[in-house]
């Protein structure tokens, strides 16, 4: 059964939460699984010895303090949307501190920068900001991911070659730390573990508050969208290069962010331009991506960011299911050859791929996300443009098929290409083999330093966090 209430530990949580309901529950909990642990990734089980669900930052200190005296792994949980299931440690017997309570919000109207709880739901995020004085910051569009791993991890949207990740406006945190002190840390205090809380958080504490500068919501919004049926994806390899060929330009306007999606039915390119219809008109880029059927809207913020909750829906929604996905991030130079994106649609169309629902997508970074120092932060894909993320969901359950295909995706691109590519870490990837080096690459060894200093006893931990001493 796992974890009984009368152990050391138990004891110990039992006693930080002195009678609290919903604070916390143990694998003898019959609805533990369903209502407590509620795995994003069914295809990966894992048992937490315990889930914890504190409500302020001395709860989290407490709770951190019980599972050292019991030598206790521990892995914070925001909105729990890991595609490994690292939120619950990724593997059985870790120790949850679900941050679901900790979603307090204030603005500073002086600087307008915000204080955010590191529970916080992304669609709470937006809305507390245009309800405070009609501020924006960058992240991504699936509205039930929480901002604690969004704004440790990277933290990428439509917005972001215009503003920056999401990490990128953290100016300031509340953090729990491997002994169970609350710190604060930012570029002036406890600046190193500022850094490493910025690309690789779930290694390094609990952040229980963020303070972010904000920026003013852009006015008008312009929506690109294009879809294309076919009878095979051989076909797209024109249109896929022609949006490529946009997306790596150095000069492209930074104001636009783009997706092209690939999937059972054909492809769908979307296109967000932060501007009005006649700004749009003026970047050039309507003379440069695909033509034929398009849908242009002019939207305000909210509208937009609306709409792409919408879209994201269509394959990163919030329901719980069985998937696959893998994931690789390319600089300029490792942009798809004629070749490459001739034999990906080759594979695509010739492989059983086991699920009606699956999905290729290529995201244009870049941008604003450059202009930061690669050693500035933890994170380390500033010299990237393009992500590219493979995923396949099974109904009810996820066959070999689907799981051989997604792998083949990736394989179809990384055997046409001389470097080994690299890995996003908010594109979570259990089978990568020395997983933190394509993770976090030339900071992956200041990176173990800082972890030697701050969790020598790697307290917060999953299967590919950073190591203390890590240093290849």
């Amino acid at each position: 059964m796992g974890q009984k209430p009368s152990t050391p530990l138990a004891d110990c949580l039992n006693a930080v939460c002195n009678g609290r309901d919903n604070c916390v529950a143990y694998p003898d909990n019959p609805l533990y699984q369903i209502s407590w642990v509620n795995r994003y990734n069914l295809d990966i089980p894992v048992e937490p010895i315990a889930v914890t669900r504190p409500e302020t930052a001395q709860d989290v200190s407490d709770i951190v303090k019980c599972a050292v005296a019991n030598s206790v792994k521990v892995q914070p949980k925001s909105g729990g949307h890991s595609y490994a299931n690292y939120g619950l440690g990724g593997q059985d017997g870790e120790l949850v501190i679900d941050l679901v309570n900790l979603n307090d919000f204030s603005m500073d109207t002086n600087t307008w920068q915000a204080t955010i709880g590191g529970g916080t739901k992304l669609s709470d995020v937006t809305t507390r900001l245009h309800d405070n004085g009609k501020r924006a910051i960058a992240h991504g569009t699936c509205p039930g991911v929480g901002i604690g791993g969004h704004a440790t991890i990277g933290g990428l949207g439509p917005s972001s070659r215009m503003w920056g990740s999401c990490l990128d406006h953290v100016v300031e945190v509340e953090v729990v730390t491997a002994d169970g002190s609350i710190k604060r840390a930012s570029e002036t205090e406890n600046s190193d573990l500022f850094f490493a809380l910025k690309g690789s958080g779930a290694g390094f504490g609990v952040i229980t508050e963020f303070v972010v500068k904000t920026h003013p919501e852009p006015g008008d919004v312009v929506q690109y969208s294009f879809s294309l049926s076919f009878s095979k994806f051989e076909d797209l390899v024109p249109v896929f290069l022609q949006w490529q060929n946009l997306i790596t330009d150095p000069n492209l306007d930074r104001r636009f962010g783009t997706e092209f999606v690939m999937y059972e039915l054909g492809v769908v390119i979307t296109g967000t331009f932060y501007g009005t219809e006649d700004e749009w008109k003026a970047s050039g880029i309507p003379d440069k991506i695909p033509v034929g059927n398009v849908s242009l809207v002019v939207d305000d913020w909210l509208g937009v960011i609306a709409q792409q909750a919408e879209e994201a829906a269509l394959y990163l929604s919030d329901i719980r299911s069985a998937f696959a996905a893998k994931s690789l991030a390319l600089r300029t130079d490792e942009a798809l050859s004629l070749d490459t994106a001739t034999q990906l649609m080759k594979y695509i169309d010739d492989t059983d791929r086991g699920s009606l629902l699956w999905f290729v997508i290529f995201d244009a970074s870049g941008g604003a996300v450059s202009d930061v120092p690669m050693n500035a932060t933890a994170y380390s894909h500033r010299d990237k443009i393009m992500f590219v993320q493979g995923y396949g969901i099974g109904i009810p359950t996820l066959n070999q098929d689907t799981k051989d295909f997604i792998d083949g995706v990736i394989t179809a691109i990384q055997s046409r290409t001389l470097q080994i590519l690299t890995t996003y870490p908010g594109y979570v990837d259990p089978s990568l083999v020395d997983a933190q080096a394509s993770y976090w690459g030339p900071n992956l060894k200041t990176l173990g330093q800082i972890k030697s200093k701050w969790d020598p006893n790697d307290l917060f931990h999953n299967p590919q966090s950073v190591r203390p001493g890590e240093t290849t």
